[in-house]
């Protein structure tokens, strides 16, 4: 662990900003697009130092579109926590967390103009990224990450599997007191780390009835001494769904609205360990409206 100032933070932004123009120029020739806002709702969410269950309302937009050299991602999700995961000063009310992912994939077939394929991978790619995030808490982190490394795409019939190996960096920010004590910073560079991301998103019929199940899973290496100097552990987290196209049931349009239960699995919250709160097993309700 080694404490950071205000440059690397600085550096994840300008990161940031340049995958965004990415972004935005790759989707001016879009092979595929699907773009959708979402909701999720739960009762058992947990948080560190917390021995108190919190439900929380989830808003998301979602963005997934391919380009001519391969494929962006795009994730928003705002979080309301209830006043089980207080605001900074005010008991009563919630915290509002906002958390940002982009994922920009290379793919080798696209570029050579033919896939690096191999037993049941169907093509390689190269895959980069940030994650940034603020909480209105008294801890206020404020996480700048960023990963690169490359993808296996496997060959699936329907859908994608898609499993990344990522080299990580991760700046972070507490806000509590025994974080600026002399001699210790707010801000916080921790250790390059290891990921492993595996995502799907595998469409299937019940019958008449087109469903999905999707999510994805990270495990996070340890990533050095936390701002109180306790070591980190490995980190899981585990998010996913399994839905029905509730709009082609109700009024016969197809991947409008999507219905249906989330599970949230996530062991070592923030590399967290042997203290309340760092282990959920979250259910939830699950809607998405694509357009």
């Amino acid at each position: 662990m080694s404490t950071g100032t205000n440059v690397p933070q600085k550096a994840a932004l300008a990161s940031f900003v340049a995958c965004a123009v990415l972004f935005s120029g790759s989707l001016q020739a879009a092979t595929f697009s699907d773009t959708h806002v979402g909701y999720r709702y739960g009762t058992q969410f947990t948080e560190p130092n917390n021995r108190k269950k919190v439900t929380k309302h989830i808003l998301s937009l979602s963005h997934v579109s391919g380009y001519s050299l391969g494929q962006n991602f795009f994730n928003l999700d705002v979080l309301q926590s209830d006043s089980a995961d207080p605001s900074s000063g005010n008991d009563d009310n919630g915290a509002t967390e906002a958390y940002l992912t982009y994922r920009h994939q290379l793919h080798y077939g696209k570029v050579f103009g033919e896939p690096l394929a191999f037993g049941p991978v169907k093509d390689m790619a190269l895959s980069a990224g940030v994650d940034l995030n603020t909480k209105n808490t008294t801890f206020a982190p404020r996480k700048r990450q960023v990963v690169i490394g490359p993808t296996f795409k496997f060959d699936v019939p329907r859908g994608f599997v898609d499993l990344s190996l990522f080299y990580s960096r991760e700046w972070n920010h507490c806000g509590l007191p025994p974080c600026g004590a002399p001699g210790n910073s707010n801000d916080i560079l921790f250790d390059p780390y290891y990921q492993i991301n595996l995502a799907w998103g595998l469409p299937f019929d019940v019958g008449t009835v087109p469903m999905t199940f999707n999510g994805f899973y990270n495990y996070n290496g340890k990533k050095g001494d936390d701002y109180f100097g306790v070591a980190t552990k490995p980190e899981q987290l585990m998010r996913t769904a399994l839905l029905a196209d509730v709009g082609k049931l109700a009024w016969g349009e197809s991947n409008t609205l999507w219905g249906g239960v989330g599970y949230e699995y996530w062991r070592n919250k923030f590399g967290n360990h042997d203290k309340p709160g760092v282990d959920t097993d979250a259910l939830t309700f699950n809607l998405e409206w694509h357009f």
